[in-house]
């Protein structure tokens, strides 16, 4: 059975994140879904409320689980046993910078494959970062994040 690794912020997820996931875990027999514990960027959920949000979306998936992190991506997967990296494909720009990313990635790991899901076509210009901003305005994300999640940036907004 292979392991494959699927990494994010996930900040917060989204049904893009979601739809990865999905065909992820149908294609492998064990995912794991690193919540990347210290990104350079600044964040709106902490990393347990990331993981919890998670964790809620993915709990019918049972050859899906889901962990924190806070090294690079490569040595989390070689301490899981991943032998893959997933990576969700939106648009060209996505496609530059995870070549970059799966090239360093080979250099570092040469035992760990990188593969790349295409995002489905209602998803493709989903980010969290988007959808954040959308939430600040009052804009609607039902469509875009499960009801879990929705409620959460809701609290979370307000109380900003």
């Amino acid at each position: 059975m292979i392991r494959a690794l699927y990494a994010g912020t996930f900040d917060p997820v989204t049904k893009g994140h979601l739809d990865i996931v999905e065909r992820a875990a149908c294609l492998f027999g064990d995912l794991v879904i690193g919540v990347y514990d210290r990104p350079l960027k600044s964040l709106l959920f902490t990393t347990e409320e990331r993981l919890h949000m998670m964790k809620q979306a993915i709990a019918q998936y049972p050859n899906v689980r889901v962990e924190s992190y806070d090294c690079l991506t490569i040595e989390f997967a070689h301490r899981i046993n991943a032998k893959v990296i997933i990576r969700g494909l939106r648009m060209g720009s996505d496609f530059e910078r995870e070549f970059e990313m799966a090239l360093m990635n080979k250099k570092i790991a040469p035992d760990i494959e990188s593969a790349f899901l295409m995002s489905s076509l209602q998803y493709q210009f989903l980010s969290s970062s988007l959808l954040k901003e959308v939430a600040m305005l009052g804009g609607d994300i039902d469509e875009l994040v499960p009801e879990h999640v929705e409620e959460a940036l809701k609290r979370k907004l307000t109380r900003r």
